[in-house]
């Protein structure tokens, strides 16, 4: 017996500021399944994540997910700067009912910057700092926005690791990325899915959330 999609999209059109950017997409994400968006700037890759994470709706048809499933990592890195990295991943692992952080502090090599408040971080450690909470949330579906912003070559391939275990262990991954982080995983291309000619009124502006 197969088991249950962690994400499933049905004739799915996005948009944003009342313009259409995409139609008629449909997938299907199980354990252990990557996908990788791709497309050029406009085409609805960011538009198409905020509405399987559930931050906007769909213009039209039906986003699946499990309950509790998706976390989701942006451009912004979401941490506070004037708390620590231990002090900042022990927050969000305690939203996510997580006791032990030391693993996620390894899997990313921020362990030596434990006690570092997160301010004085490079672009690039603070980007770590931002894509270490995936590893305590619990959470099965990770969807992810051009994740490997300001990251150099040796992290870029921790955050990789992180990915393909993330996938062992039966989770999935939906990501916008141009970069090849040797998954063997299909790509999504957005350009095979045109707008609709016309948006219906009422429509969603992602910039008012």
């Amino acid at each position: 017996m197969s088991e249950a999609p962690l994400l499933t999209l049905t004739d799915v059109a996005i948009e944003r500021g009342g313009v259409c950017l995409a139609s008629g997409i449909g997938l299907t994400l199980g354990p252990g399944q990557a996908l990788i968006l791709r497309g050029p700037n406009g085409s609805g890759k960011t538009t198409l994540l905020r509405t399987v994470a559930g931050l906007q709706p769909p213009l039209s048809g039906t986003v699946q997910a499990g309950p509790e499933a998706v976390a989701y990592a942006a451009h912004s890195d979401g941490i506070k700067t004037t708390l620590t990295v231990t002090e900042n991943l022990t927050f969000w692992a305690a939203m996510f009912g997580t006791r032990d952080i030391r693993p996620a502090l390894d899997a990313f090599a921020l362990t030596g910057l434990a006690n570092r408040p997160a301010g004085a971080l490079s672009a690039g450690q603070k980007r770590r700092l931002g894509l270490v909470r995936l590893l305590v949330t619990g959470r099965p579906l990770w969807v992810l926005d051009e994740p490997t912003v300001a990251l150099d070559a040796a992290s870029v391939a921790l955050f990789a690791k992180a990915v393909t275990d993330h996938l062992g262990q039966g989770g999935a991954a939906l990501i916008a990325t141009h970069i090849d982080l040797g998954l063997d995983a299909p790509v999504l291309d957005m350009t095979a899915y045109p707008p609709m000619p016309e948006t219906a009124p009422g429509a969603f502006d992602e910039t008012l959330t």
